[in-house]
């Protein structure tokens, strides 16, 4: 029972008391003197208490006097209040506990499951990537509300601290194949102990905000530490053009002849301003266009009328050698020799680590950060025009906005791109659903914290290379032929129904990348490297694996 409760209960008895003691008195007197009926104390208690409770009115009645008929109005009006504010501090609470939904406290008879100790964003993407898989899972959450808001939309889970062993034990933790600890670095390392407490077999992942402190996690006992937010940091230092690096990031490579690389088109190349039909990607460079972002949208397959420009992100597919010519056109004839100006907003874990990787280019880094300390330039709020400036936003070509609230980011993109409307805007989102927002609000380049964290859980816990990119816009997974058995991919549409591109087979071992889609039959035992959105990844399983 809360203090709130315990109070109004006590309130209602006083209440109950004070106005019994009081009717009692006037009722007594009353009929003393109003209708000369004089009666002892305890009998005009009595004809209160009847009067309250509607049971009737003894041998009192009827009365004579007026005063006293209006007296004993007051007195069943008083009682009838004091019924219906009974009904609302007791009843109603008794009969919402009764009917609420509530969290359970145990799971499932399941086998080798996921425990996840407590449910964050970073949770969702990996419950996602679960679900997808067709594995089990059980959320270990110790707030009652979002515990019972999960269980009501369906999620399996049980109430209670992820720190105790018996809730953990709850959970099945004996009979799961991992258990992912997503709470706080401290709370992590208690969670870790109290899981191979439970299960000394179990495999344990724990994610990390700050790096340093991973250490202690695994002397804890967990198997794997992942640090997303210095992966993600690294990943959009490679997204910023600099002289050194220019505008294409590292590609996945699929085989031995075969990369895929997302890279952008900068202003003054001779790709620049120039639709997809013009330039022929498969017939002047011999790679295959998968699709591309325009702004914040990804299309593929690349409509042929569309311009491309600085806002453009290609994603294509080939030969190292070819991908090396597209990536010449793609990068300015004039290299900017000059030494480009960034700002960082942000210097937690993920700023530190664009910072870091851009230390090995000719880019000279301005840290902007709320909080003084060892690397930070610029002591203010992100928010404020006059620290953006302050920071140079009039001479940077790229701002790396990593900050702990989406809000805030969105903000932040906002105000500068107003400043400079032709500079680079690279964001890390903490929620996959602000990177729209963001976009909108002006950021050339977004990635979310929340899906690479799912990604990296997904590829970590399983260890079966199925997740072959963690830190792109875009899923590159490997996945069972399913229903495209006995089938093409001109047969199957399998780009047209899902949004998929199938880039490879893999069959007895080898990688095959060079097949004809309107003649290559796919065997049941093969396997498939797709390339797409995560939603087009997700329907692709829903239409050939479910």
């Amino acid at each position: 029972m809360s203090l709130w409760r315990s109070r109004r209960t006590g309130y209602y008895i006083l209440l109950v008391a004070v106005t019994t003691i009081i009717a009692t008195l006037l009722y007594n007197y009353g009929m003393a003197t109003l209708e000369n009926r004089p009666q002892p104390l305890y009998r005009s208690l009595e004809v209160v208490f009847q009067t309250y409770t509607t049971t009737g009115y003894g041998e009192d009645a009827p009365w004579s006097t007026l005063q006293m008929n209006l007296l004993v109005i007051v007195l069943q009006l008083t009682g009838i209040g004091l019924i219906l504010t009974g009904v609302d501090i007791f009843a109603v609470p008794w009969l919402r506990r009764a009917l609420e939904t509530t969290a359970p406290t145990t799971a499932p008879d399941l086998e080798d499951h996921v425990v996840i100790c407590e449910y964050t964003s970073r949770g969702e993407a990996f419950i996602e990537e679960l679900e997808s898989r067709g594995r089990e899972y059980v959320v270990v959450e110790p707030d009652e509300e979002t515990a019972t808001e999960l269980h009501e939309t369906d999620y399996r889970v049980v109430h209670g601290d992820p720190e105790s062993t018996v809730v953990l034990e709850n959970a099945g933790i004996e009979r799961a194949t991992a258990v992912v600890a997503d709470s706080a670095d401290d709370t992590n390392a208690s969670i870790v102990l109290s899981a191979r407490a439970a299960n000394p077999d179990v495999r344990i992942v724990t994610l990390v905000e700050e790096q340093r402190l991973g250490e202690y996690h695994r002397i804890a006992g967990a198997d794997e530490v992942l640090s997303p937010r210095q992966m993600l940091g690294e990943s959009l230092a490679h997204r910023v053009p600099t002289a050194v690096t220019t505008a294409v990031d590292e590609g996945i490579e699929i085989g031995n002849d075969l990369e895929l690389v997302e890279l952008s088109i900068a202003e003054g190349s001779d790709l620049h301003g120039r639709t997809a039909g013009e330039i022929q990607l498969r017939e002047q460079f011999g790679v295959d266009g998968i699709g591309a972002w325009f702004g914040g949208t990804f299309e593929s397959p690349i409509p042929n009328d569309r311009e491309l420009d600085t806002e453009t992100r290609l994603l294509v597919a080939g030969e190292p050698e070819r991908i090396d010519e597209l990536r010449a056109e793609a990068t300015s004839t004039v290299l900017p020799f000059a030494a480009q100006n960034a700002i960082i907003a942000g210097y937690g874990e993920s700023g530190a680590a664009a910072g870091a990787a851009l230390e090995a280019t000719n880019t000279r880094v301005t840290v902007l950060d709320t909080v003084e300390m060892e690397g930070v330039d610029v002591v203010g709020d992100a928010r404020d025009p006059t620290t953006v400036r302050e920071a140079g936003i009039d001479d940077a070509s790229t701002v790396i906005v990593t900050l702990d609230d989406d809000t805030t980011a969105i903000f932040t993109t906002l105000i500068v791109r107003d400043l400079n409307p032709s500079v680079t805007i690279v964001v890390r989102a903490n929620d996959t659903e602000n990177v729209q927002k963001l976009y909108r609000a002006g950021a050339d380049y977004v990635q979310s914290l929340a899906t690479v964290s799912g990604r990296m859980l997904a590829s970590t816990v399983f260890e079966d290379e199925e997740v072959l990119a963690v830190d792109r816009q875009i899923d590159v997974v490997k996945l069972p032929a399913g229903r495209l058995a006995e089938q093409t991919l001109v047969d199957a549409t399998v780009r047209t129904r899902t949004g998929c591109t199938v880039l490879a087979v893999r069959r007895d071992g080898e990688t095959i990348t060079d097949f004809d889609p309107a003649s290559f039959v796919f065997d049941a035992d093969d396997e498939v490297i797709l390339a797409g959105t995560d939603d087009s990844v997700r329907s692709f399983e829903a239409q050939f694996l479910a």
